[in-house]
Formats: C-alpha cells, sequence, structure tokens
C-alpha cells in the first residue's frame, strides 16, 4: 500500500493579497492545507468574516480555506495560532509595498516590514518551525550594474524604504541561517508580477490609484481611467520607455510550491529570482494590453518619476536548476487573464 502522507499545514501570512491568494489556491491544488493570516490592509472583507479573495479561492478548489484575522505585529496572537496549529513552513507575504508611499512614511515601512517579520521568526523559533518562504523582491539590487541580473548581482543599494526594508529581511534571515543550522529559508526575488488566474475570479485589486503599470493599463482599457501617464521615453532602451520583467502571477505562485519541496532538502539558505528573463517596455505592454483587449489606450507621456531605473530583467537560470521551475506563460496569456479579471471585476473585488 502506497503511504498516504499527512497533509502539511502551511502558514501564509497577508494571503488575502493579490500574490498570496494566488499561493493559497496553487498550495490547495498541490495538496497542502494553507492556514492563512492577515489584516485586511489590502484586501477587501467578504461574506463569513472571509476576505472576497479567499471566498473566491473556495470557490475555485471547492475547499474551505481556513484564515484567522491577523497582525503580525501581534505578539500575543501569533503565539496563540502556533499553539493552535502544527504548521510544517511558512510562506512569509505580509508587508506595506507601495514605494512612493514609503517614502512618504519611513518609519511605518520599517515598523511593519521590519518588526512584524522579526516576531513571526521569534514565534517560528518558539514554536520549533524553521523553514519559510520569504516574499521579496528584485528591488534589492537597485540600480542594475549589469543584465540579465542573477543572484551574485550586489544587493542593498536600494532608492526607496520599501526596497531598503526587503533587503534588511534578507540579511536577517541570512544572519538567522548562519547562526543556526536548522534553519531553512527560501528568499524568492519576484520581478513584475502581473495576470489572473484564468477563472478570472481572483486578481490584483489595488486600492486607489494603481502603482503599478499592469493594472492602471487594464483600467484605462476598461474605461475606468482616461489614459495613462508614461513616466520618460528618453531611456536608454528599445524605445526610450522602461523596460521590465513582467512574469504571470500563476507561474509565480508556482515557483512558491517548488520552494516549499526545496526546503525539505534541508538546503539553509537559498535565494532564486523568479521572473521570465525578457524584458518588455511600457510601450510594447501597452500594446500587448490593447491586442488582449481589443481597445485602444490612450497614454501621454511625462517626466521621469525619482528612483525608476532603465531597464530590470531577470536570469532565472537558478531557479531552474535548482528548483525545477520556470516560467510557462508568455505575455500574451498574462494580458489575457488580465484583462479577462478587469472585465469581470471592474470595480475590483467590490461591486460598486
Amino acid at each position: 500500500m502506497t503511504q498516504v502522507r499527512m497533509a502539511e499545514k502551511i502558514l501564509v501570512t497577508g494571503g488575502a493579497g493579490y500574490i498570496g491568494s494566488h499561493c493559497v489556491l496553487e498550495l490547495v491544488e498541490a495538496g497542502y492545507i494553507p492556514v492563512v493570516i492577515d489584516n485586511f490592509h489590502n484586501a477587501i472583507q467578504g461574506a463569513d468574516a472571509l476576505p472576497e479573495s479567499l471566498q473566491r479561492v473556495q470557490e475555485i478548489v471547492g475547499k474551505k480555506i481556513l484564515f484567522q484575522e491577523l497582525d503580525i505585529l501581534d505578539e500575543a496572537a501569533l503565539r496563540e495560532l502556533f499553539q493552535k496549529h502544527h504548521f510544517s513552513a511558512v510562506m512569509h507575504f505580509a508587508g506595506l509595498k507601495a514605494v512612493g508611499e514609503s517614502v512618504q512614511k519611513p518609519l511605518e515601512y520599517y515598523k511593519v516590514n521590519l518588526t512584524g517579520t522579526i516576531r513571526l521568526l521569534e514565534t517560528m523559533k518558539a514554536h520549533g518551525v524553521r523553514d519559510i518562504v520569504f516574499s521579496s523582491s528584485a528591488t534589492v539590487y537597485g540600480d542594475p550594474a549589469y543584465l540579465p541580473l542573477d543572484e551574485n548581482h550586489p544587493v542593498g543599494g536600494c532608492t526607496n524604504p520599501y526596497g531598503k526594508s526587503k533587503y534588511f529581511i534578507e540579511e536577517m534571515i541570512r544572519d538567522l541561517c548562519k547562526a543556526e543550522m536548522d534553519w531553512n529559508a527560501i528568499l524568492l526575488r519576484y520581478f513584475n508580477p502581473i495576470g489572473a488566474h484564468e477563472s478570472g475570479r481572483i486578481g490584483e485589486d489595488p486600492q486607489g490609484i494603481p502603482n503599478n503599470l499592469m493594472p492602471y493599463v487594464a483600467q484605462v482599457a476598461v474605461g475606468r481611467r482616461e489614459y495613462l501617464s508614461v513616466f520618460g521615453d528618453d531611456y536608454k532602451t528599445a524605445d526610450g520607455t522602461g523596460v521590465r520583467d513582467y512574469i504571470h502571477v500563476v507561474d509565480l505562485a508556482k515557483g512558491h510550491i517548488a520552494a516549499l519541496k526545496k526546503l525539505k532538502e534541508n538546503c539553509g539558505c537559498k535565494i532564486y529570482n523568479l521572473g521570465t528573463g525578457s524584458g518588455y517596455s511600457v510601450l510594447q505592454m501597452i500594446k500587448a494590453m490593447e491586442k488582449a483587449s481589443g481597445r485602444e489606450i490612450k497614454y501621454k507621456i511625462t517626466a521621469r518619476r525619482e528612483g525608476d531605473v532603465a531597464a530590470c530583467y531577470a536570469d532565472p537560470t537558478l531557479a531552474e536548476q535548482e528548483l525545477g521551475w520556470k516560467a510557462a506563460f508568455g505575455l500574451d496569456k498574462m494580458c489575457e487573464d488580465l484583462w479577462r479579471w478587469q472585465v469581470q471585476n471592474p470595480t475590483g473585488f467590490t461591486n460598486n
């Protein structure tokens, strides 16, 4: 008889957000039991005290999702949670993530991102949980010294408190793994996640004016905004606009499942880029979205935005070699899935 393994419980912090909710879905599909915590800072309340995003994940997978409203700064609540559940690993997404806002409110970003992570790590340690997948960002590379960016590219030259907070957390986790050999951590440096689950039921739902290009482009296409401002067309790139590595959020989520499996090898601290290796310019992205939506997307060229780099794209080879993971979806699929989400949910998770 084949041995049935007990389904592992994975704690997912910030699991109601854009990337978190897509990872929760993939966890369930891969046979894990996700236990999700979120403080609703970036999530819409749905029925049954569940975030709307997870309500919809439940519909898609046909299974109940375990959820608790909890802030990672709340030590007592974290302790209680770890006493209640036996987690085999933690996926840590919770944190503040708007670059511009981080420049305005640095202390808040350091408090939530750094102190929150320290409390999480301390609670893990106290309860014998030693495996973590951390949601980091390509922003830790700062202005690229060379392209494509591999994991050995220097880090820490970050231009904003958000990026610095990701870099500091990476350093904290690396130091912890050095000091205590029984810890395993995988730091995933995301490039630019876009798109949505192909059901069109979950996706990115920015509150207020989107900070990221593609949700903004999609909102222009659907008629929610008049035009897109393109920040600078005098960069040293093919068409003068900024070039980024866009990755389908479902590919990104699958990368997290691959990372969880890697932790089982007692891998210590490992770092991987999650990107496609292809860079696309702002104008190319507008064209691709026009193709997916069949609509014209109006834009105006405006001044460069402070802290923006000309081009940034990944060398994703290491993740393929060591995790057996590779992005499968191309630009057309990213835009088609984003457009389906946008059309079905013109105002995101709130239906006003």
